[in-house]
C-alpha cells in the first residue's frame, strides 16, 4: 500500500479513524505483553521501526550484516518475507527464488548473507543457527515479541518523523511512540532532521544520525534526461535524491510500496523514456520485482546506510554480542 497524505497531518479524517487506530494499539500491546519470547543460543539484533514503511530499515539492516561479515562474524538475516508466497522458514536463494516468493527485501539481503524468511522468527531463528549463523540480524520485528532480542534499534525517517502521530489506520504508527521506544536499545534517525527529533528522541535513547549514501551509478545522472519510478514506502525520498543528483527528471512514477510489476505496468514508462530520450531508473529494491526481459532495459540505483558516528553503532553491536553470548 502506498501511505495516504492523510497520514501526514491532523485532519478530520485521522479523527474520524482514530477509534480504530486505538483498538489496533490495544490488540498490539496485549499481544507483546501476553508472549513469552523465545531465547536464541546466538546473539539477535533487530532493526524495526515505529511506522509503516519508509524508514530506510532494510538498507540499515543490510549494512550491519556487512559489517558483522567484515568483523569475522557469519550473520543470518530474519525477515518475514513480506509480499512472497512461501510461509517459511525457508532459506532464500537469490538465484532461484522470486520476489513472488520470498519478497522483495529477503532477495536484496540473500545477495550479502545466508537469509530466512518466515512469519515466526522463533521458528526461523534454529534454522539459521544450525546452517550456521552466529548471530542473527532481524529486518523489522520490533512489534513481534516472539523472539528475544539483544539489540533493539528503531529506524526512524527524519523527513516524515511519526506523522500526524496517530495510529494505523489513522496515521503511519504501528504502537504509540513512548511505548515502542520503551522497548528499544537506540534509534536510528535517517537522513535530515526535518521535524527537531534528534534532541527529543535523545531524551529517551542514543540517537544515531545516518543517511542514504548512493552508490557509485549514481554519479552519472549529472545533467542525464530520467524517467524514474519506484514501488517503496516513500517514493518521494527517491525523486529528491534524483533532483539531488542532477538528474534532469523528465518523469516520475510511484507505486505502492511492495508492488507486484505486471509487463503492462512498466512497458508505458520504457516507451516514455524511448520517447524522451531519457533513462529508465528505478531502485534496487524494485529491480527484484521486474521480468527479466525488462530489468535489462532499467538502469538501477543502489543505496547504503552512510553513518555520521560509526564507532557509536559499532559500540552497540559489541554490547549485544557480548550479552547474547
Amino acid at each position: 500500500m502506498r501511505a495516504p497524505d492523510f497520514w501526514r497531518t491532523d485532519n478530520g479524517i485521522a479523527r474520524l479513524l482514530e477509534p480504530a487506530g486505538l483498538i489496533y494499539a490495544a490488540v498490539t500491546a496485549r499481544r507483546i505483553a501476553r508472549t513469552v519470547p523465545y531465547k536464541a543460543a546466538k546473539p539477535v539484533i533487530c532493526v524495526g521501526n515505529l511506522t509503516a514503511g519508509g524508514t530506510g530499515k532494510t538498507p540499515v539492516a543490510t549494512f550491519i550484516a556487512a559489517r558483522l561479515k567484515d568483523q569475522g562474524r557469519t550473520p543470518g538475516i530474519l525477515l518475514r518475507g513480506y509480499g512472497g508466497s512461501l510461509k517459511g522458514p525457508v532459506k532464500v536463494d537469490a538465484h532461484s527464488h522470486t520476489a513472488d516468493e520470498v519478497g522483495d527485501e529477503a532477495l536484496l539481503h540473500a545477495r550479502i548473507c545466508p537469509t530466512w524468511i518466515g512469519g515466526e522468527r522463533a521458528r526461523t531463528a534454529p534454522h539459521a543457527i544450525q546452517a550456521g549463523a552466529d548471530v542473527l540480524v532481524m529486518d523489522d520485528g520490533h512489534q513481534h515479541p516472539g523472539l528475544a532480542k539483544d539489540l533493539s534499534l528503531v529506524v526512524v525517517n527524519g523527513r516524515l518523523g511519526f506523522g500526524n502521530g496517530r495510529i494505523i489506520p489513522a496515521g503511519p504508527l504501528r504502537e504509540p511512540v513512548t511505548t515502542g521506544l520503551a522497548r528499544a536499545d537506540a534509534v536510528v534517525l535517517m537522513g535530515e532532521d526535518s521535524h527537531g527529533l534528534a534532541p527529543r528522541l535523545a531524551e529517551w535513547l542514543p540517537v544515531l544520525r545516518a543517511r542514504l549514501a548512493p552508490g557509485p551509478e549514481w554519479q552519472t545522472l549529472r545533467g542525464q534526461r530520467v524517467v524514474g519510478f519506484a514501488g517503496i514506502g516513500d517514493p518521494e525520498k527517491f525523486f529528491n535524491a534524483l533532483v539531488e543528483a542532477g538528474a534532469q527528471v523528465v518523469g516520475f512514477h510511484p507505486f505502492s510500496d511492495h508492488a507486484g510489476y505486471g509487463p503492462a505496468d512498466i512497458q508505458p514508462l520504457l516507451d516514455q523514456a524511448y520517447n524522451a530520450e531519457a533513462l529508465p531508473v528505478t531502485t534496487a529494491k524494485d529491480a527484484v520485482r521486474l521480468d527479466p526481459d525488462q530489468r535489462q532495459q532499467v538502469n538501477v540505483l543502489t543505496v547504503t546506510a552512510g553513518w555520521e558516528d560509526v564507532s557509536a553503532l559499532d559500540a552497540l553491536l559489541d554490547k549485544a554480542l557480548l550479552r547474547g553470548g
